[in-house]
């Protein structure tokens, strides 16, 4: 299979989590504390016994990849919250604000210059949101939620750009799901929480074993093994079609509780649009 192939396929599983989430009947942080348990326990085995790589780093770099894990824990948290309050049309749709979130936050933790580029696309991205608020105000609990998935997404991405290199990738990531599993564990066991773990239906059970492997851990190792093919930018470009990969088949799966106004599309559209025009420009600038 091409390198590009792999690429689409990868962002069409990571664009059906969503659907996951909807089909699971979990409520979102049980199902947030299985995935990153059992996605832990996956990414573990396959460092330790198939690319026989050692697993331990520096104990300060360790704490770092905890915290940012615990961003991590919070943004899936947020983004699960978002779909059960609403559908996932709207939840996709809103994610695609973090790209606004990180023009703001990367210049102030990396201490470069803010790129206008961004801003303008940030006011267009802006707009399209306030424009989706206003059409489809009976979501407007699962906007707020999907709006704050996003903040805490591009919070997450841009510390663990911060982090790059220190470790293997595949360290990186290990570390911080399982340090998002800690937290959420520490989390529950002071709040009684834990409790309702032991309560999942065994077809919640197989279908978050599934959400956890094949659409989480799999997709991970694949994009890191695919960064030797493509480019960064490239895997980027491609990312942004998780929306409209999950929009489309939660439409199919779910029907009519997916449907959405024709001003919800076209805004949808051209934040898109915005996202990989952004792209582009950044890639000329590169050059």
């Amino acid at each position: 299979m091409s390198a590009q192939l792999r690429l689409h396929f990868i962002v069409f599983l990571w664009g059906f989590t969503a659907v996951l989430g909807k089909l699971i009947s979990l409520d979102a942080n049980h199902l947030v504390w299985y995935r990153m348990g059992l996605t832990s326990v996956f990414l573990i085995a396959f460092i330790t016994f198939f690319q026989k790589e050692s697993i331990f780093v520096r104990r300060d770099l360790a704490v770092k990849l905890v915290g940012v894990g615990s961003l991590m824990a919070i943004h899936w948290l947020l983004f699960f919250h978002s779909i059960k309050v609403s559908n996932v049309s709207i939840t996709l749709a809103c994610i695609s604000t973090a790209t606004l979130f990180v023009a703001f936050i990367e210049p102030l933790v990396f201490r470069r210059r803010i790129d206008w580029t961004e801003i303008l696309m940030g006011v267009v991205i802006t707009a399209c949101m306030l424009l989706i608020f206003k059409t489809e105000i009976r979501y407007k609990e699962g906007i707020i939620y999907g709006v704050l998935c996003a903040f805490f997404g591009a919070l997450f991405s841009v510390f663990n750009g911060r982090l790059h290199g220190q470790t293997s990738s595949g360290n990186i990531i290990t570390y911080e799901i399982f340090g998002g599993f800690l937290i959420l564990t520490l989390y529950f066991l002071f709040t009684d929480n834990l409790v309702g773990v032991g309560t999942i239906s065994l077809n919640d059970f197989w279908w978050t074993l599934l959400l956890a492997s094949v659409f989480t851990a799999y997709p991970m190792f694949e994009s890191i093994r695919l960064m030797r093919h493509i480019s960064p930018f490239t895997l980027v470009l491609a990312v942004n079609l998780e929306p409209v990969y999950g929009i489309f088949f939660a439409y199919l799966i779910f029907g009519e509780s997916e449907h959405m106004s024709v001003v919800f599309y076209l805004a949808s559209a051209v934040m898109l649009l915005a996202i990989v025009l952004n792209g582009i420009i950044k890639a000329r600038k590169r050059r």
